[in-house]
């Protein structure tokens, strides 16, 4: 007879974050991205042309047709699989950079790896690996980082920090002690480069220096004000005990608008790629802007990747048009221009 546990498997939570994701109201409640408190300034005499705006960017040595990345979001469970072969094949249509889900799953159960790879239709994308940091105090180390990174065939690595998560969770991992010295470790060991994630709370301007100073090669800050992890763990709460304390983190973490200056801030020489909560091309053009080289939108691909492949490709051609018409009314020619267009504070 099979053993009976109430533990959660880690493909059993992937199933049930895509399924909250896709069904539940995860939002923060009242908390912002903050970039709703910056406009362009208008420029009714821009003296560019359309057709000359170039929203081109290069990033660890592959140009994007526009400085988009599709968030890391999934992996480790059948639907996983086809909403990745989704989003991969019409990220290599358009151009457009893609993270993968965390591959703990696949880590830990070979058998899973399929869900991730993407390269069978998206053979050229900047395609980035996915682990948790905190793993590198629960046995994991450059190995496992190599493996994953082998396993998709990625440009680089990402360790996404999620303590909140992790903590509101009743089976989540806690230790995050001692992890700058872990992750130096796999700077220096790894062939590709490392960018370190949060997942929806930002890095501070502290935070952004000892990375870089642990060796990271970029930073995704995902700020607050789009989905909130706490509110998806709430969702999966086993009982009231769990549900009102994940429930009471609703609106904590640092709004992306701020991350995004943050880091820039303290790690100014870093590509910082901007998310949480962005939701059209004006948001991302706001955020390179504010310092960053790209933004990145996981809610908004989840959703149209469930549909079809033609969803998603619509919603890259949409943001496309939105970067490169606010790169016009701005008067930028090109996303150097961009990263010097002053914002107003409103």
């Amino acid at each position: 007879m099979s053993k009976v546990t109430d533990q959660p498997t880690t493909e059993s939570r992937k199933a049930d974050h895509i399924r909250i994701n896709l069904e539940k109201d995860v939002q923060f409640p009242r908390l912002t991205t903050g970039l709703e408190n910056y406009r362009f300034m208008h420029q009714a005499v821009p003296e560019l042309n359309l057709s000359e705006v170039d929203a081109r960017v290069t990033i660890f040595g592959k140009t994007l047709s526009a400085p988009i990345l599709i968030s890391s979001m999934t992996g480790g469970t059948d639907i996983a699989y086809r909403i990745n072969q989704n989003l991969a094949e019409a990220a290599q249509k358009y151009g457009v950079a893609m993270g993968l889900g965390s591959q703990r799953a696949a880590v830990e159960d070979a058998a899973l790896a399929y869900t991730y790879q993407v390269r069978n239709v998206a053979p050229d994308i900047l395609l980035f690996a996915n682990l948790g940091a905190v793993q590198l105090n629960y046995r994991y180390g450059p190995d496992q980082c190599r493996r994953a990174v082998d396993m998709i065939e990625a440009d680089a690595l990402i360790l996404h920090f999620n303590v909140l998560q992790e903590a509101v969770q009743p089976e989540g991992d806690t230790n995050f002690a001692g992890l700058l010295a872990k992750v130096e470790q796999v700077c220096k060991t790894l062939p590709v480069p490392v960018i370190a994630k949060e997942v929806g709370w930002g890095f501070s301007e502290q935070n952004a220096r000892d990375l870089k100073n642990a060796g990271v090669s970029a930073i995704d800050v995902a700020g607050s004000g789009g989905t909130s992890w706490s509110e998806v763990e709430y969702h999966r709460a086993p009982n009231a005990f769990h549900a009102r304390v994940a429930a009471s983190f609703a609106d904590w973490g640092i709004p992306t608008a701020e991350a995004v200056q943050y880091a820039h801030a303290g790690a100014p020489d870093l590509p910082i790629f901007a998310s949480g909560g962005l939701r059209d091309g004006i948001d991302i053009a706001k955020c390179v802007a504010l310092g960053a080289v790209a933004g990145g939108l996981a809610g908004p691909f989840l959703k149209a990747a469930d549909q079809s492949v033609e969803t998603v490709e619509q919603l890259i051609r949409e943001l496309t048009a939105q970067i490169r018409i606010a790169m016009l009314c701005c008067g930028a020619r090109d996303i150097h221009a961009l990263q010097a267009t002053p914002l107003l504070k409103v």
